[in-house]
Formats: C-alpha cells, sequence, structure tokens
C-alpha cells in the first residue's frame, strides 16, 4: 500500500528546492499532522478524526482529500463494509518519526515540569527513547554540525 508519489506537477511549492518546504506544503498544517497523529493511533473514518481533532466537517474534507491526493492515506471499505475508512500509505507511515519528533520536543518544551502529558509507549509498556540523529561515524548531529548542500 505505497500509494500515490508525493509529486504533484500542478503543486503550487512554497519552494521549489527545499525539501522541508515541499514537505510542510503537503503536511505541514496543524489539522493534516493531527489526522496523520490519529491514523498513526489507529483511527479510521472520517467520524473518529471529527471526533478526536474537533475539527470542522468542512476543513477535515478538504485535509482527507489532501492526503489521499498525495499519497498520505488511501481509502478503504470499512469492515462493514458500508463505509469508507482511511487507512496510512507507506508514505504515511514514513511520517512516524517526524511525528514522534514533534511528541519529544513538545513534551520537552510546551509543558511546564512535572505538567502531566501523554506518554508515547512501545508495544511492552516502555516509553519510546529520544530520537537523537547521528551521522555515519556515530557522531551526534544537530544545526550547528549539519548544513545545506545545494544539489546542480
Amino acid at each position: 500500500m505505497s500509494g500515490a508519489p508525493l509529486r504533484t506537477p500542478d503543486a503550487q511549492w512554497s519552494d521549489p528546492d527545499c525539501p522541508v518546504a515541499r514537505t510542510l506544503d503537503l503536511v505541514g498544517d496543524r489539522w493534516s499532522l493531527l489526522v496523520i497523529r490519529d491514523a498513526m493511533d489507529g483511527a479510521a473514518s472520517f467520524t473518529e478524526f471529527q471526533r478526536r481533532t474537533g475539527i470542522a466537517r468542512n476543513i477535515l474534507t478538504d485535509r482527507l482529500r489532501k492526503l489521499l491526493a498525495h499519497g498520505v492515506l488511501v481509502q478503504r471499505t470499512a469492515p462493514s463494509g458500508r463505509r469508507q475508512g482511511y487507512a496510512l500509505t507507506d508514505a504515511g507511515r514514513a511520517l512516524f518519526p517526524v511525528i514522534l519528533t514533534l511528541r519529544q520536543w513538545g513534551e520537552q518544551h510546551a509543558f511546564a515540569p512535572g505538567e502531566p502529558h501523554s506518554v508515547l509507549v512501545d508495544r511492552h509498556g516502555n516509553p519510546v527513547p529520544d530520537l537523537t540523529p547521528a551521522g555515519v561515524d556515530g557522531a551526534l548531529l544537530d544545526s550547528d554540525t549539519t548544513h545545506v548542500q545545494k544539489t546542480p
């Protein structure tokens, strides 16, 4: 279930050469990321997405269409056979590290010390460790140790 490629020739890119900008153009608004988050947490129907996020129906319809058009979600007939449901494609599932990093940033910077919040745990109930990017030599990477190299 890989879905359609994320490249769309008719898209209006905010910065056509930048992968970060293109990603934000595709999935970077609040509602799209919350739909993706909830799909990762098992939501599959319009009603579930609306209930979990509180998003207005017209906005949810727009975001679902966009995520379908860009191959992040696919529609499938629900097990009941009466309705269409939504499922993440390979491209949608590949956003897991993005959602995880946003979550971990939020845990560290969006809550006061000791303020309660949800915790992501693995299948054994252990908190998911922080993602830490490392180079091929194992050295930790951050904005001070990396730079953007333009391609011709």
